[in-house]
């Protein structure tokens, strides 16, 4: 294979990654031994498991035959840790020491620094409930997201500070943040982190407004179209 055609299939994988078809994407990339096509297969795959909550053991497999040493190895295998204990996937027992070191690691590396920052902001915010110390990370990780004009990860951030705001009482504020972390996901055509912040807004109006019904039916086209089970299991807690 030329140079070219590995270039254009990287590319290939990465639409595929945005529009959540994940089982496409990681076949593109079998047989490649490439560390550009080793990281964003693990990138894929383990994007995959978080939306899906399955077939964990390939996420793992991926994260593990990049070099071990790289930040990118080092972050992916944080996230994972972290997302076995948020969502009490069978946590091992140095999962929140792994995802803590991980994130401080990553966060040292100026490219991944913005995006280390607010995982690691979740970790404290989600797992330990220290808020005050999740702020600090956040908002570094929103100074990053400007400074770089980085609208996926300002989006991102967007919405977890949205329920700091919409907790202190300026509910009209926060609703304001989680429209704004849609919309720039929309803008870049990332589908399944479309409709998870659909679920996010639906949740927070009024079960009689229309654009709550609107969001609910949109997130529940992508959920299962793309089998994004924490999303349809959220939009039936919603019609509850």
């Amino acid at each position: 294979m030329s140079a070219v055609d590995a270039y254009m299939r990287l590319n290939v994988a990465r639409r595929l990654q945005v529009l959540g078809e994940w089982d496409s994407a990681a076949a593109l990339l079998a047989g490649e031994t490439g560390a550009a096509a080793l990281e964003l297969k693990a990138d894929i795959l383990y994007e995959r498991f978080l939306f899906r909550f399955d077939d964990i053991e390939a996420a793992a497999d991926a994260i593990a035959a990049l070099d071990p040493d790289s930040t990118h190895a080092r972050l992916l295998t944080a996230r994972l840790a972290y997302t076995r204990l948020y969502f009490d996937l069978d946590p091992l027992p140095d999962d929140y020491e792994t995802a803590e070191a991980g994130y401080r690691f990553a966060a040292a590396d100026p490219k991944t620094h913005g995006w280390a920052e607010f995982h690691w902001g979740a970790l404290l915010d989600n797992v330990r409930d220290d808020g005050a110390a999740a702020s600090a990370h956040y908002a570094n990780a929103m100074q990053a997201a400007r400074r770089e004009g980085d609208l996926v990860l300002e989006s991102i951030v967007l919405r977890h500070l949205a329920w700091r705001v919409i907790d202190t009482g300026d509910r009209d504020e926060g609703i304001g943040m989680l429209r704004r972390s849609l919309h720039l996901r929309a803008a870049a055509g990332l589908r399944p982190q479309t409709a998870a912040a659909q679920l996010l807004l639906a949740a927070e109006l009024p079960k009689d407004d229309p654009e709550r019904a609107s969001l609910v039916e949109a997130a529940g086209s992508a959920a299962d179209d793309l089998g994004l089970s924490w999303i349809r299991t959220g939009l039936e807690k919603l019609a509850a």
